[in-house]
Protein backbone atom coordinates (compact mmCIF):
# COMPACT_ATOMS: atom_id res chain seq x y z
CA UNK A 1 0.00 0.00 0.00
CA UNK A 2 0.97 3.63 -0.98
CA UNK A 3 1.14 5.66 2.17
CA UNK A 4 -1.82 7.89 2.80
CA UNK A 5 -1.23 11.53 0.78
CA UNK A 6 -1.10 14.57 3.35
CA UNK A 7 -3.96 17.38 3.80
CA UNK A 8 -1.25 19.79 2.40
CA UNK A 9 -0.21 18.04 -1.00
CA UNK A 10 -3.98 17.48 -1.38
CA UNK A 11 -4.51 21.06 -0.75
CA UNK A 12 -1.98 22.23 -3.13
CA UNK A 13 -2.76 19.85 -5.79
CA UNK A 14 -6.60 21.28 -5.91
CA UNK A 15 -5.58 24.88 -5.74
CA UNK A 16 -3.42 24.25 -8.98
CA UNK A 17 -6.68 22.97 -10.78
CA UNK A 18 -8.28 25.67 -9.43
CA UNK A 19 -6.16 28.58 -11.03
CA UNK A 20 -5.97 26.84 -13.93
CA UNK A 21 -10.03 26.37 -14.34
CA UNK A 22 -10.36 30.06 -14.12
CA UNK A 23 -7.61 30.85 -16.32
CA UNK A 24 -9.29 28.71 -18.51
CA UNK A 25 -12.45 30.85 -17.89
CA UNK A 26 -10.87 34.25 -17.96
CA UNK A 27 -9.18 33.02 -21.50
CA UNK A 28 -12.55 32.24 -22.92
CA UNK A 29 -14.14 35.40 -21.89
CA UNK A 30 -11.55 37.87 -23.31
CA UNK A 31 -11.94 35.62 -26.63
CA UNK A 32 -15.50 36.06 -26.57
CA UNK A 33 -15.31 39.88 -25.72
CA UNK A 34 -13.02 40.59 -28.29
CA UNK A 35 -15.16 38.45 -31.30
CA UNK A 36 -18.36 40.40 -29.90
CA UNK A 37 -16.43 43.87 -30.26
CA UNK A 38 -14.80 42.89 -33.90
CA UNK A 39 -18.04 41.35 -35.06
CA UNK A 40 -20.22 44.93 -33.78
CA UNK A 41 -17.32 47.17 -35.44
CA UNK A 42 -18.03 45.45 -38.56
CA UNK A 43 -21.70 45.74 -38.67
CA UNK A 44 -21.75 49.14 -37.63
CA UNK A 45 -19.77 50.31 -40.38
CA UNK A 46 -21.41 48.39 -43.61
CA UNK A 47 -24.65 49.49 -41.36
CA UNK A 48 -23.75 53.37 -41.46
CA UNK A 49 -22.76 53.16 -45.34
CA UNK A 50 -26.34 52.21 -45.93
CA UNK A 51 -28.44 53.56 -43.22
CA UNK A 52 -28.86 56.63 -44.93
CA UNK A 53 -32.22 58.64 -45.16
CA UNK A 54 -33.46 57.74 -48.77
CA UNK A 55 -34.36 61.42 -50.55
CA UNK A 56 -36.83 62.80 -49.89
CA UNK A 57 -39.82 63.83 -53.03
CA UNK A 58 -37.54 66.26 -54.93
CA UNK A 59 -34.54 65.07 -54.07
CA UNK A 60 -31.76 62.79 -55.83
CA UNK A 61 -27.66 62.45 -56.05
CA UNK A 62 -26.02 64.03 -58.47
CA UNK A 63 -24.83 61.72 -60.94
CA UNK A 64 -21.08 60.95 -59.79
CA UNK A 65 -18.93 62.32 -61.50
CA UNK A 66 -15.58 60.72 -63.56
CA UNK A 67 -13.40 62.82 -61.69
CA UNK A 68 -11.54 61.13 -58.90
CA UNK A 69 -10.94 64.21 -57.29
CA UNK A 70 -14.16 65.17 -56.05
CA UNK A 71 -16.84 62.51 -54.08
CA UNK A 72 -20.17 62.24 -55.38
CA UNK A 73 -22.24 65.10 -53.72
CA UNK A 74 -25.39 64.94 -51.76
CA UNK A 75 -27.95 67.45 -53.79
CA UNK A 76 -29.98 70.00 -51.30
CA UNK A 77 -33.67 70.10 -52.08
CA UNK A 78 -35.07 72.80 -53.73
CA UNK A 79 -34.75 76.48 -53.23
CA UNK A 80 -37.09 77.49 -50.59
CA UNK A 81 -39.72 79.49 -51.30
CA UNK A 82 -41.31 82.86 -48.67
CA UNK A 83 -43.86 80.38 -47.20
CA UNK A 84 -42.80 76.83 -47.62
CA UNK A 85 -45.81 74.15 -48.12
CA UNK A 86 -45.06 71.55 -45.60
CA UNK A 87 -44.60 68.89 -48.61
CA UNK A 88 -42.11 71.32 -50.61
CA UNK A 89 -38.74 70.34 -49.87
CA UNK A 90 -36.44 73.84 -49.47
CA UNK A 91 -32.85 74.12 -49.59
CA UNK A 92 -32.45 76.94 -46.92
CA UNK A 93 -34.09 79.82 -45.28
CA UNK A 94 -34.23 82.80 -47.07
CA UNK A 95 -33.66 85.80 -45.69
CA UNK A 96 -35.86 89.04 -45.72
CA UNK A 97 -36.07 90.92 -49.00
CA UNK A 98 -34.04 93.26 -49.87
CA UNK A 99 -35.06 97.02 -50.48
CA UNK A 100 -34.80 98.47 -53.89
CA UNK A 101 -33.50 101.92 -54.11
CA UNK A 102 -36.20 103.63 -53.80
CA UNK A 103 -37.58 101.52 -50.97
CA UNK A 104 -39.98 99.69 -51.85
CA UNK A 105 -38.99 96.20 -51.48
CA UNK A 106 -37.55 93.91 -54.60
CA UNK A 107 -39.29 91.18 -56.64
CA UNK A 108 -36.59 90.41 -58.10
CA UNK A 109 -34.40 88.37 -55.67
CA UNK A 110 -35.37 85.09 -54.63
CA UNK A 111 -32.34 84.72 -51.95
CA UNK A 112 -30.14 82.37 -49.36
CA UNK A 113 -28.31 83.59 -46.75
CA UNK A 114 -24.71 85.60 -47.84
CA UNK A 115 -22.94 82.96 -46.29
CA UNK A 116 -20.07 81.16 -47.31
CA UNK A 117 -20.47 78.02 -49.43
CA UNK A 118 -20.42 74.73 -46.94
CA UNK A 119 -18.36 73.10 -49.42
CA UNK A 120 -15.59 74.66 -51.18
CA UNK A 121 -14.61 73.57 -54.82
CA UNK A 122 -11.66 71.56 -55.43
CA UNK A 123 -8.74 74.35 -56.80
CA UNK A 124 -5.37 72.75 -56.35
CA UNK A 125 -5.29 70.61 -58.71
CA UNK A 126 -4.74 70.61 -62.71
CA UNK A 127 -8.17 71.24 -64.14
CA UNK A 128 -7.27 69.81 -67.52
CA UNK A 129 -7.04 66.45 -65.58
CA UNK A 130 -4.01 65.05 -67.45
CA UNK A 131 -5.99 65.92 -70.64
CA UNK A 132 -2.89 68.02 -71.87
CA UNK A 133 -5.22 70.11 -73.48
CA UNK A 134 -5.61 73.96 -72.66
CA UNK A 135 -8.87 76.32 -72.52
CA UNK A 136 -9.06 78.09 -75.76
CA UNK A 137 -7.72 78.47 -78.97
CA UNK A 138 -4.49 78.02 -80.49
CA UNK A 139 -3.11 79.64 -83.40
CA UNK A 140 -4.15 77.23 -85.64
CA UNK A 141 -7.83 76.64 -84.63
CA UNK A 142 -7.64 80.59 -84.37
CA UNK A 143 -6.99 80.52 -88.14
CA UNK A 144 -9.95 78.30 -89.08
CA UNK A 145 -13.50 78.95 -89.08
CA UNK A 146 -14.94 80.21 -86.06
CA UNK A 147 -18.18 81.16 -84.56
CA UNK A 148 -18.36 83.87 -82.25
CA UNK A 149 -21.41 83.30 -79.40
CA UNK A 150 -22.62 85.87 -76.42
CA UNK A 151 -24.32 84.90 -73.51
CA UNK A 152 -25.98 87.62 -70.82
CA UNK A 153 -27.60 86.79 -67.85
CA UNK A 154 -31.09 86.80 -66.20
CA UNK A 155 -33.50 88.86 -68.05
CA UNK A 156 -37.14 90.02 -66.68
CA UNK A 157 -39.46 92.24 -67.58
CA UNK A 158 -41.61 92.29 -64.08
CA UNK A 159 -42.17 94.55 -61.37
CA UNK A 160 -39.81 98.18 -61.66
CA UNK A 161 -38.35 96.85 -64.77
CA UNK A 162 -42.04 96.46 -66.80
CA UNK A 163 -43.11 99.78 -65.09
CA UNK A 164 -40.00 101.49 -66.34
CA UNK A 165 -39.96 99.54 -70.03
CA UNK A 166 -43.11 100.63 -70.43
CA UNK A 167 -42.46 103.96 -70.15
CA UNK A 168 -39.51 104.09 -72.45
CA UNK A 169 -39.83 101.58 -74.59
CA UNK A 170 -38.57 97.93 -74.82
CA UNK A 171 -35.99 98.42 -76.87
CA UNK A 172 -34.52 100.63 -73.69
CA UNK A 173 -33.02 97.16 -72.33
CA UNK A 174 -30.89 97.30 -75.33
CA UNK A 175 -29.72 100.93 -75.66
CA UNK A 176 -26.16 100.37 -74.71
CA UNK A 177 -25.07 97.60 -76.37
CA UNK A 178 -24.21 99.45 -79.70
CA UNK A 179 -25.91 96.35 -81.22
CA UNK A 180 -23.57 93.34 -79.73
CA UNK A 181 -25.78 91.21 -80.05
CA UNK A 182 -26.93 91.61 -83.95
CA UNK A 183 -22.78 91.54 -84.72
CA UNK A 184 -22.00 87.97 -83.29
CA UNK A 185 -23.33 84.39 -85.11
CA UNK A 186 -25.41 83.20 -82.19
CA UNK A 187 -26.86 85.31 -78.60
CA UNK A 188 -28.47 83.74 -75.89
CA UNK A 189 -29.79 84.42 -72.39
CA UNK A 190 -31.69 83.20 -69.49
CA UNK A 191 -35.38 84.78 -69.66
CA UNK A 192 -36.31 84.34 -66.04
CA UNK A 193 -39.98 85.58 -66.53
CA UNK A 194 -43.52 83.91 -67.91
CA UNK A 195 -44.15 85.89 -71.20
CA UNK A 196 -47.81 86.20 -70.75
CA UNK A 197 -51.33 87.95 -69.48
CA UNK A 198 -53.03 85.27 -68.19
CA UNK A 199 -52.09 82.25 -65.48
CA UNK A 200 -52.14 81.97 -61.76
CA UNK A 201 -49.64 82.98 -59.90
CA UNK A 202 -47.61 80.36 -58.07
CA UNK A 203 -47.43 80.43 -54.19
CA UNK A 204 -44.09 81.81 -53.71
CA UNK A 205 -42.14 84.49 -52.25
CA UNK A 206 -41.16 86.11 -56.01
CA UNK A 207 -43.86 85.77 -59.08
CA UNK A 208 -43.02 87.26 -62.10
CA UNK A 209 -45.26 88.22 -65.83
CA UNK A 210 -43.58 89.65 -68.72
CA UNK A 211 -45.85 91.23 -71.66
CA UNK A 212 -45.37 89.57 -74.83
CA UNK A 213 -44.50 92.69 -76.58
CA UNK A 214 -40.81 92.27 -74.75
CA UNK A 215 -40.22 89.65 -77.38
CA UNK A 216 -40.19 91.70 -80.00
CA UNK A 217 -37.74 93.95 -78.56
CA UNK A 218 -35.75 91.31 -77.95
CA UNK A 219 -35.51 89.85 -81.25
CA UNK A 220 -34.86 93.17 -82.37
CA UNK A 221 -31.55 93.20 -80.30
CA UNK A 222 -30.47 90.36 -81.82
CA UNK A 223 -30.93 87.86 -79.09
CA UNK A 224 -31.11 84.15 -80.79
CA UNK A 225 -32.61 81.71 -77.83
CA UNK A 226 -33.44 81.85 -74.40
CA UNK A 227 -32.62 79.64 -71.85
CA UNK A 228 -36.51 78.59 -69.81
CA UNK A 229 -34.42 76.37 -67.51
CA UNK A 230 -35.10 78.71 -63.90
CA UNK A 231 -37.18 78.73 -61.17
CA UNK A 232 -39.71 81.56 -62.39
CA UNK A 233 -40.49 79.40 -65.17
CA UNK A 234 -43.82 78.47 -64.11
CA UNK A 235 -44.51 81.36 -62.03
CA UNK A 236 -48.20 81.64 -63.77
CA UNK A 237 -48.46 78.00 -63.61
CA UNK A 238 -49.06 75.99 -66.70
CA UNK A 239 -50.98 78.29 -68.63
CA UNK A 240 -48.07 80.97 -68.09
CA UNK A 241 -45.91 78.58 -69.19
CA UNK A 242 -47.87 77.37 -72.23
CA UNK A 243 -48.31 81.02 -73.34
CA UNK A 244 -44.45 81.44 -72.87
CA UNK A 245 -44.20 78.34 -75.51
CA UNK A 246 -46.58 80.04 -77.58
CA UNK A 247 -45.19 83.49 -77.53
CA UNK A 248 -41.76 82.58 -78.20
CA UNK A 249 -42.92 80.28 -81.42
CA UNK A 250 -44.64 82.83 -82.48
CA UNK A 251 -41.61 84.93 -82.68
CA UNK A 252 -39.45 82.68 -84.32
CA UNK A 253 -37.22 82.96 -80.97
CA UNK A 254 -35.84 79.14 -79.50
CA UNK A 255 -35.94 78.17 -76.83
CA UNK A 256 -34.23 75.20 -74.32
CA UNK A 257 -34.61 74.26 -70.92
CA UNK A 258 -38.81 73.88 -70.52
CA UNK A 259 -42.03 72.36 -72.77
CA UNK A 260 -45.00 70.57 -72.74
CA UNK A 261 -43.49 67.00 -72.11
CA UNK A 262 -39.96 65.95 -70.91
CA UNK A 263 -38.67 64.78 -74.20
CA UNK A 264 -39.25 68.77 -75.54
CA UNK A 265 -37.78 69.90 -72.38
CA UNK A 266 -34.60 67.97 -72.37
CA UNK A 267 -34.32 68.46 -76.60
CA UNK A 268 -31.66 70.76 -77.89
CA UNK A 269 -31.74 73.57 -80.13
CA UNK A 270 -29.91 73.33 -83.26
CA UNK A 271 -28.08 76.38 -85.34
CA UNK A 272 -25.94 76.25 -88.21
CA UNK A 273 -23.42 79.02 -88.73
CA UNK A 274 -20.78 79.43 -90.74
CA UNK A 275 -20.64 75.60 -91.32
CA UNK A 276 -20.33 74.79 -87.79
CA UNK A 277 -23.40 72.86 -86.25
CA UNK A 278 -24.06 74.08 -82.30
CA UNK A 279 -26.43 72.28 -80.43
CA UNK A 280 -27.63 74.69 -76.82
CA UNK A 281 -29.13 72.77 -73.79
CA UNK A 282 -30.80 73.94 -70.99
CA UNK A 283 -31.05 72.47 -67.31
CA UNK A 284 -31.98 73.81 -63.77
CA UNK A 285 -30.86 72.59 -60.48
CA UNK A 286 -33.41 75.55 -58.50
CA UNK A 287 -36.34 74.99 -58.18
CA UNK A 288 -39.55 75.56 -56.08
CA UNK A 289 -41.13 72.47 -55.72
CA UNK A 290 -40.41 68.76 -57.05
CA UNK A 291 -44.06 69.06 -59.79
CA UNK A 292 -41.98 71.79 -61.57
CA UNK A 293 -40.20 69.07 -63.19
CA UNK A 294 -40.88 67.44 -66.49
CA UNK A 295 -42.78 64.67 -66.91
CA UNK A 296 -43.33 61.95 -69.76
CA UNK A 297 -46.93 63.82 -69.90
CA UNK A 298 -46.23 66.68 -67.46
CA UNK A 299 -45.35 70.43 -68.56
CA UNK A 300 -42.42 71.79 -66.67
CA UNK A 301 -38.53 72.16 -66.55
CA UNK A 302 -35.65 70.40 -67.78
CA UNK A 303 -34.11 69.42 -63.88
CA UNK A 304 -30.90 68.32 -62.82
CA UNK A 305 -31.16 67.48 -59.61
CA UNK A 306 -31.03 63.78 -60.66
CA UNK A 307 -28.46 64.45 -63.88
CA UNK A 308 -28.96 60.82 -65.57
CA UNK A 309 -31.68 62.52 -68.33
CA UNK A 310 -29.52 66.01 -68.62
CA UNK A 311 -26.21 63.67 -69.25
CA UNK A 312 -28.09 61.67 -71.42
CA UNK A 313 -29.25 64.61 -73.75
CA UNK A 314 -25.69 66.23 -73.95
CA UNK A 315 -24.35 62.51 -75.33
CA UNK A 316 -26.97 62.70 -77.99
CA UNK A 317 -26.63 66.17 -78.52
CA UNK A 318 -22.54 65.59 -79.53
CA UNK A 319 -23.82 63.15 -82.03
CA UNK A 320 -25.59 65.69 -84.15
CA UNK A 321 -23.67 68.76 -83.41
CA UNK A 322 -20.04 69.72 -84.10
CA UNK A 323 -20.15 71.57 -80.27
CA UNK A 324 -22.52 71.96 -77.47
CA UNK A 325 -23.52 74.36 -75.00
CA UNK A 326 -25.29 73.87 -71.60
CA UNK A 327 -26.77 76.74 -70.01
CA UNK A 328 -27.62 75.84 -66.57
CA UNK A 329 -29.15 77.62 -63.54
CA UNK A 330 -27.35 76.36 -60.06
CA UNK A 331 -26.06 77.47 -56.89
CA UNK A 332 -26.78 79.92 -54.34
CA UNK A 333 -28.07 83.85 -54.99
CA UNK A 334 -25.72 86.24 -54.00
CA UNK A 335 -22.86 83.94 -53.00
CA UNK A 336 -19.73 84.43 -55.48
CA UNK A 337 -17.66 81.34 -55.10
CA UNK A 338 -19.03 78.75 -56.81
CA UNK A 339 -19.27 75.24 -54.63
CA UNK A 340 -18.32 71.59 -55.38
CA UNK A 341 -21.82 70.49 -56.24
CA UNK A 342 -21.68 72.91 -59.15
CA UNK A 343 -18.16 71.95 -59.58
CA UNK A 344 -18.77 68.52 -59.93
CA UNK A 345 -22.20 68.90 -62.02
CA UNK A 346 -20.51 71.02 -64.29
CA UNK A 347 -17.83 68.55 -65.09
CA UNK A 348 -19.80 65.83 -65.31
CA UNK A 349 -21.80 67.90 -68.44
CA UNK A 350 -18.10 68.38 -70.08
CA UNK A 351 -17.18 64.43 -69.58
CA UNK A 352 -20.76 63.66 -71.43
CA UNK A 353 -20.09 66.00 -74.39
CA UNK A 354 -20.51 69.57 -73.42
CA UNK A 355 -17.91 71.80 -75.15
CA UNK A 356 -19.20 75.32 -73.25
CA UNK A 357 -21.16 75.28 -69.94
CA UNK A 358 -22.27 79.17 -69.00
CA UNK A 359 -24.12 79.47 -65.83
CA UNK A 360 -26.78 81.41 -63.71
CA UNK A 361 -28.71 82.25 -61.13
CA UNK A 362 -26.69 83.81 -58.15
CA UNK A 363 -27.42 87.25 -59.73
CA UNK A 364 -23.57 87.74 -58.73
CA UNK A 365 -20.92 87.11 -61.22
CA UNK A 366 -19.21 83.85 -60.45
CA UNK A 367 -15.42 82.43 -61.25
CA UNK A 368 -14.44 80.57 -64.42
CA UNK A 369 -12.87 77.07 -64.54
CA UNK A 370 -10.82 75.11 -67.10
CA UNK A 371 -11.25 71.81 -67.49
CA UNK A 372 -9.89 69.23 -70.02
CA UNK A 373 -9.76 72.52 -72.26
CA UNK A 374 -13.43 73.46 -72.01
CA UNK A 375 -14.81 76.21 -69.91
CA UNK A 376 -17.06 76.34 -66.88
CA UNK A 377 -18.65 79.72 -66.48
CA UNK A 378 -20.45 79.70 -63.11
CA UNK A 379 -22.56 82.79 -63.09
CA UNK A 380 -23.20 85.36 -65.49
CA UNK A 381 -24.88 87.59 -63.38
CA UNK A 382 -27.67 89.75 -64.20
CA UNK A 383 -28.72 91.90 -67.52
CA UNK A 384 -31.91 92.65 -67.22
CA UNK A 385 -33.40 93.15 -63.91
CA UNK A 386 -34.13 95.01 -60.84
CA UNK A 387 -31.58 96.87 -58.54
CA UNK A 388 -30.80 95.72 -55.30
CA UNK A 389 -28.94 97.24 -52.06
CA UNK A 390 -26.62 94.62 -52.86
CA UNK A 391 -23.63 96.20 -54.92
CA UNK A 392 -22.30 92.81 -56.23
CA UNK A 393 -25.49 92.57 -57.75
CA UNK A 394 -25.07 95.37 -60.28
CA UNK A 395 -22.05 93.81 -61.76
CA UNK A 396 -21.90 92.17 -64.72
CA UNK A 397 -20.44 90.91 -67.97
CA UNK A 398 -21.82 89.79 -70.89
CA UNK A 399 -19.14 86.08 -71.90
CA UNK A 400 -18.33 86.50 -75.60
CA UNK A 401 -16.70 82.96 -76.93
CA UNK A 402 -15.35 82.08 -80.16
CA UNK A 403 -15.39 78.72 -81.03
CA UNK A 404 -14.01 76.42 -83.53
CA UNK A 405 -15.79 73.24 -85.27
CA UNK A 406 -13.86 71.24 -82.64
CA UNK A 407 -15.82 72.93 -80.13
CA UNK A 408 -12.84 74.47 -78.52
CA UNK A 409 -13.12 77.95 -77.48
CA UNK A 410 -11.76 81.11 -76.63
CA UNK A 411 -13.20 83.29 -73.34
CA UNK A 412 -13.78 87.15 -73.41
CA UNK A 413 -15.26 89.43 -70.84
CA UNK A 414 -17.32 92.66 -71.22
CA UNK A 415 -18.17 94.39 -68.00
CA UNK A 416 -21.15 95.84 -67.51
CA UNK A 417 -22.88 98.14 -65.02
CA UNK A 418 -26.74 95.99 -64.04
CA UNK A 419 -28.80 99.24 -64.01
CA UNK A 420 -32.84 99.21 -63.39
CA UNK A 421 -34.21 97.54 -66.59
CA UNK A 422 -30.58 97.58 -68.49
CA UNK A 423 -27.05 96.58 -68.78
CA UNK A 424 -24.47 99.34 -69.77
CA UNK A 425 -20.62 99.10 -70.62
CA UNK A 426 -18.95 99.68 -67.37
CA UNK A 427 -16.28 102.48 -67.04
CA UNK A 428 -12.42 101.50 -67.60
CA UNK A 429 -11.67 101.76 -63.94
CA UNK A 430 -14.11 99.95 -62.84
CA UNK A 431 -14.15 97.73 -65.69
CA UNK A 432 -10.52 96.63 -64.81
CA UNK A 433 -11.22 96.25 -60.94
CA UNK A 434 -13.86 93.92 -61.42
CA UNK A 435 -11.86 91.67 -64.73
CA UNK A 436 -9.36 90.93 -61.30
CA UNK A 437 -12.24 90.39 -58.99
CA UNK A 438 -13.22 87.85 -60.96
CA UNK A 439 -9.85 86.28 -61.78
CA UNK A 440 -9.47 85.93 -57.98
CA UNK A 441 -12.94 84.12 -57.66
CA UNK A 442 -11.42 81.91 -60.13
CA UNK A 443 -9.32 79.86 -57.70
CA UNK A 444 -6.28 81.29 -59.30
CA UNK A 445 -6.90 78.84 -62.28
CA UNK A 446 -7.38 81.26 -64.97
CA UNK A 447 -5.67 85.00 -66.27
CA UNK A 448 -7.60 87.59 -67.66
CA UNK A 449 -6.29 90.45 -69.57
CA UNK A 450 -6.85 94.10 -69.45
CA UNK A 451 -9.15 93.40 -73.15
CA UNK A 452 -11.16 90.88 -70.93
CA UNK A 453 -9.63 87.68 -72.57
CA UNK A 454 -9.31 84.85 -70.12
CA UNK A 455 -6.60 82.73 -70.66
CA UNK A 456 -5.87 79.00 -68.43
CA UNK A 457 -2.71 79.28 -65.81
CA UNK A 458 -0.26 76.53 -66.67
CA UNK A 459 0.58 74.28 -64.04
Amino acid sequence: MYPPRSRSRQSKHTSKRRRRTAWIWINASLLLLITAALSYYFISSNGSEGSASPPQQGEALVSPSPDPTLAPTAVPTPEATATPEPSVPVEAPEISPSPLMDGTPTEALETEPPAAPTEAPVSDIDSSQGSGVASGLSEEDAAGSTVTLNFAGDAIFSGKVGELLDKKGYSYSYAGLNGLFKQDDLTVLNLETPITTRGMAANKQYVFKGAPEALDALKAAGVDAVNLANNHTLDQGVQGLEDTLSNLSERGIPYVGAGLTSKEAYSAQYFERNGIKIAVLGFTRVIPQSDWMAGMRSPGVASVYDSAEGLKAIAQAKKSADMVVVVVHWGKERVEQYDSVQQSLGRSFIDAGADLVIGGHPHVLQGIEPYKGKWIAYSTGNFIFTRSTVPATWETAIFQAECTKKGQCSLQLKPMDAELAQSVPMNEVDGQLLLKRLESLSAGLITIGSDGKVKQVNR
